[in-house]
């Protein structure tokens, strides 16, 4: 969320910004939020100045009272009285006020990162390197829901019955697998110097509008029916939940997390035949990193981010690209993106494994987390978020990569201690 001083002075800037991401519907917010600014001061001063008159008058009925001069007294008393009313009246006025300049400037998008390639919407996004070379093997890459079942490690039809679509039983040597590679992620990133977190799997509604745009929570939170708690759709909504309404002394940051959790999306639209078997499901598993931290830290922190989930892929023998996201293809909260892509041989082509945000200080001028600096000034922390591997997709990604002509399926040394000493899936 902007600033609304920010908005104040620079509408044409906020303006800009807008275009540049293809959202004209709503330069008209911006002069009205500045026209409900406007009265909301306007509104808060007549409340401060009747308070300060109120306080004026209740002194002089005091020393009226102690000189007996009662009727002159209750003359005060009575314009006291009025005042109150009065001022009960502005103080609604300026909260029903409030409460439409934050709505807007909650759907107001973010300042987008000057680096940032201008594009409408994913097909622009800009691809920035790629790590390994890939791989096309002179034999056939099944789907991997095929790869799987040759394994007897999924059962879709089961999870049909049981859940409906978008759910899966992951089974055998394939579920070792999975429970393997987030071992191996969190293992990594503990080496990196993150600190290792399982967060709470529900969060109250203060935090999802705090951590995410009206538009994502709609399309992606599943609402507790009857409670005020939504299931996260990624750890990332829990673990920047965890500093709200806090205080952070500058000498703490930064704060580098990594955190395992279930996710679950609702994962609105139709979805292709790409997006069939594991690919986009409603309920996954998925170690994250979070990193909190001083503004001027934030970019140095968000190339360390992606960078850390590249070296874990490759790390695997699995050749990646990043990708930077285009202005129209980020969320309104972020500031830059880049997604992870890795090599899929049957596809011949890269697909998305992990996406790595810098959110500025969005989320935490939402969720009021401040930084007590060395000289006493307090300023708003900077939040970064990125994945360091999804199972599902990296599934995907691990067995198209790592299968042979014979069928089976590769183990690559780092995973093999996680995976019992095993060199192959047979």
């Amino acid at each position: 969320m902007i600033d609304i001083k920010f908005l104040r002075e620079n509408p044409d800037i906020v303006k800009e910004n807008i275009k540049k991401k293809f959202q004209d519907r709503k330069l008209g917010l911006v002069d009205e939020v500045i026209a409900l600014d406007s009265e909301s001061r306007k509104t808060q001063q007549e409340a401060d100045d009747l308070r300060s008159k109120r306080n004026k008058i209740s002194k002089e009925i005091g020393s009226l009272m102690a000189q007996g001069k009662k009727e002159e007294a209750m003359t005060k008393k009575a314009e006291v009285e009025a005042g109150a009313k009065k001022l009960v009246e502005l103080e609604e006025k300026e909260k029903e006020l409030n409460e439409k300049i934050t709505k807007i400037m909650m759907t107001i998008p973010n300042i987008i990162d000057p680096s940032v390639p201008i594009g409408k919407d994913d097909s622009e996004n800009v691809e920035v390197t790629k790590y390994g070379e890939p791989v096309v093997p002179d034999f056939e890459i099944p789907y991997h829901t095929e790869i799987m079942e040759r394994f007897n490690g999924i059962d879709l039809d089961s999870a049909r019955k049981v859940a409906g679509n978008g759910f899966y039983y992951l089974m055998g040597d394939i579920a070792r697998l999975h429970s393997a590679v987030i071992a191996y992620a969190r293992d990594f990133m503990i080496g990196r110097g993150f600190t290792y977190c399982v967060p709470p799997f529900m969060i109250r509604s203060n935090v999802v509008t705090g951590v995410m745009s009206f538009d994502e929570m709609d399309a992606m939170m599943y609402k507790i029916e009857g409670e005020d708690l939504y299931l996260i759709g990624t750890s990332e909504h829990s673990m920047i939940g965890r500093f709200i309404d806090t205080i952070i002394p500058e000498a703490e940051l930064p704060k580098t997390l990594t955190s395992y959790s279930p996710c679950f999306r609702k994962e609105k639209g139709a979805h292709g035949i790409e997006e069939r078997g594991v690919y986009r499901i409603h309920q996954f598993e998925k170690q994250e990193m979070i990193v909190v931290c001083k503004p001027e830290e934030s970019k140095v922190w968000f190339d360390k981010l992606w960078q850390n989930t590249v070296d874990l892929f490759r790390s695997m023998d699995i050749s990646v690209r990043t990708l930077e996201c285009c202005s129209g293809d980020l969320a309104d909260l972020k500031v830059k993106s880049f997604d992870v892509e890795a090599w899929s041989p049957r596809q011949k082509k890269y697909f998305e494994v992990g996406s790595c945000s810098n959110l500025g200080d969005a989320q935490a001028r939402r969720l009021k987390i401040r930084v007590n600096g060395e000289d006493g000034k307090k300023y708003f922390a900077h939040t970064l978020n990125n994945t360091v591997v999804a199972p599902p997709r990296m599934l995907i990604a691990f067995l198209e990569n790592n299968l042979q002509a014979d069928g089976s399926v590769r183990i690559p040394k780092v995973l093999q201690p996680y995976m019992g000493g095993q060199t192959e899936i047979k």
